[in-house]
């Protein structure tokens, strides 16, 4: 690379894995030694929380550092816009060596696919069959390296496995086939290839240089479709983790018979809580669950050593999270819903560049939100600055950055959303972080269910799954001590009006100093109506800062005779 040439990116993604499976985050996580290697060379942030708890929104606002409510895409089927700004198209423009391993789940536009130099896509049952919005069939300037057919046999377990469930709710397998076969390792295998060929040179931009000195710098993102359901791990790793050694967490028998929480609470409750389930099955998920987490963590581990081996590592900026989280375990329930609990929302988040002066073995207790990735990284590759927002008036045309022609004007910055990350970089702490969730759909009610074949389970959670995604428009604003949820559709939980409606509509707020479970909803006690109305401003105040889907041109002058 050229003395000025911006770092390498080697973007990790895991999907729904939630902060708390970690040991680093959680008393009841796991030993995840490629994770914890990563966070001892970076900084680990310790409340990084997703703008929704859904696959596309959240990967859709990582990649654009843009809320959901901003970019349109708010569900599963909303994949992202024709002509957005993202990272990809940025770092194209720069020159960069593109590429996508694993799950897509968020690029779906021919011009967009058409960014990537190596695309290779792999989900959760195995190589895309074209069925499913966000699943490209085709591969992209790279063959598998392990043969497709064996990939396909691999997961022929996980394509018909809720036909041999332990319960409506439960479903979970132990397998025992080549576990080199799983997408997990076969993500790691095509990733190591990657960064063999591009040493060699052997991508466009980086044939193009004149030098191994001169070579473009890549992006790629690493989509590890583990541990998202299907549950199912090889063998090997099951055993690392035996049901009766699993830790369960926390529950309160009457959390949604009490009358304090939510009705989209209890209808999911009432579909996936699994209070009638045996406790060896609960822990049979739970245990594969962790075995897939330590499987992606060993194909992470592959793919530092590789970055070692090569020489890459001191250019290269690492940073690892997840889209969103999973309950498992977590309020009696597994897998996911529209609701904003930390299993759900709270990921795992570390940014790691010794070469770059990023600290190291740093771990930051400030809010954070996933949707800062992409401005950091720009910060830290010299492409944008983000210094001069908030300024007042605008610097359009100066250049944002300091690489001259690569630099993103002041304008595109102030398109993003998200902003620099603390500790990372020099930006101030965020003091608290937003989630949301809905399009303005109408409710789905208790008596709803009551029209769906029982017993209930992950079949009416697929039945109801479009209704639940579109249902009401649920925002959240987290800071460390409390959790606030409110829903402005639903009859008096608006932000002005209190939460008094019915036992449908109350809002939620969790003290998590003295409950981080969040297992008791105390919204409803009039001693904390001060930390209400504090948290319904900040929640306002976000509104308001990102009610323009497009920044609105700020002036130059403070008017048509007064220049600055």
């Amino acid at each position: 690379m050229t003395k000025n040439s911006p770092p390498n990116v080697l973007f990790i993604m895991a999907d729904q894995m939630k902060a708390s499976i970690l040991r680093m985050y959680s008393e009841i996580g796991i030993e995840t030694p490629a994770l914890e290697r990563l966070a001892s060379e970076g900084v680990r942030f310790e409340h990084a929380i997703t703008p929704h708890p859904l696959c596309v929104p959240a990967r859709t606002s990582v990649m654009t550092g843009r809320y959901p409510h901003s970019t349109g895409c708010r569900r599963n089927e909303t994949l992202m816009p024709e002509n957005e700004q993202h990272a990809f198209r940025i770092w194209k423009n720069s020159g960069f060596v593109t590429g996508l391993i694993g799950k897509n789940h968020c690029f779906i536009e021919p011009g967009d696919l058409a960014l990537f130099d190596v695309r290779c896509e792999i989900a959760h049952q195995g190589l895309p069959k074209g069925a499913y919005a966000g699943e490209n069939v085709g591969n992209t300037g790279m063959e598998w390296v392990v043969p497709e057919s064996d990939i396909d046999a691999a997961h022929e377990g996980r394509v018909t496995l809720r036909e041999h469930a332990q319960s409506p709710r439960i479903a979970y397998r132990v397998s025992d086939a080549p576990e080199e076969h799983f997408g997990s390792a076969v993500i790691a295998t095509q990733t190591e290839e990657f960064l063999d060929r591009y040493t060699r040179g052997e991508y466009p931009q980086a044939a193009q240089q004149k030098s191994e000195s001169e070579r473009a710098p890549f992006a790629l993102w690493v989509s590890f479709p583990d541990p998202h359901e299907p549950f199912e791990a090889p063998r090997r790793y099951v055993d690392m983790f035996p049901p009766v050694d699993v830790v369960l967490p926390p529950q309160r028998t009457d959390e949604y018979t009490d009358g304090t929480s939510p009705e989209r609470n209890r209808v999911l409750a009432r579909m996936m809580r699994q209070t009638d389930d045996l406790e060896e099955h609960r822990r049979g998920v739970i245990s594969v669950y962790q075995a897939m987490t330590r499987f992606v963590d060993d194909g992470i581990s592959r793919i530092l050593d590789k970055l070692d081996e090569l020489d890459l590592r001191d250019n290269t900026i690492v940073v690892f999270t997840a889209d969103h989280g999973d309950f498992m375990g977590e309020h009696g329930m597994a897998v996911k819903g529209g609701v904003f609990y930390d299993c759900l929302v709270r990921v795992p988040m570390i940014v790691s560049w010794p070469g770059g002066g990023v600290p190291r073995g740093v771990v930051d207790g400030s809010m954070t939100s996933t949707l800062d990735i992409l401005p950091t990284l720009l910060e830290l590759q010299g492409l944008a600055s983000f210094d001069e927002l908030g300024a007042g008036w605008a610097r359009a045309g100066t250049g944002g950055g300091r690489r001259g022609p690569t630099a993103l004007t002041e304008a595109q910055t102030r398109y993003m959303q998200g902003r620099p990350l603390p500790t990372v970089t020099s930006a101030t702490p965020r003091e608290a972080a937003f989630s949301e969730y809905g399009t303005g759909g109408p409710p789905v009610t208790m008596k709803m269910l009551d029209g769906f074949e029982q017993p209930f389970g992950y079949s009416t959670i697929i039945e109801t799954l479009w209704a639940r995604e579109a249902e009401g428009r649920r925002k959240m604003v987290r800071t460390r001590e409390w959790k606030y949820v409110t829903d402005p559709m639903a009859r008096g939980a608006t932000l002005t009006s209190g939460s008094d409606g019915g036992p449908g509509d109350v809002d939620e707020l969790y003290d998590l100093t003295r409950d981080p479970w969040e297992l008791r909803n105390v919204a409803h006690k009039p001693e904390n109506a001060g930390v209400i109305s504090e948290m319904r401003s900040l929640l306002a105040g976000w509104m308001i800062d990102t009610e323009d889907p497009d920044p609105v041109e700020i002036p130059e002058t403070i008017g048509r005779a007064f220049p600055r």
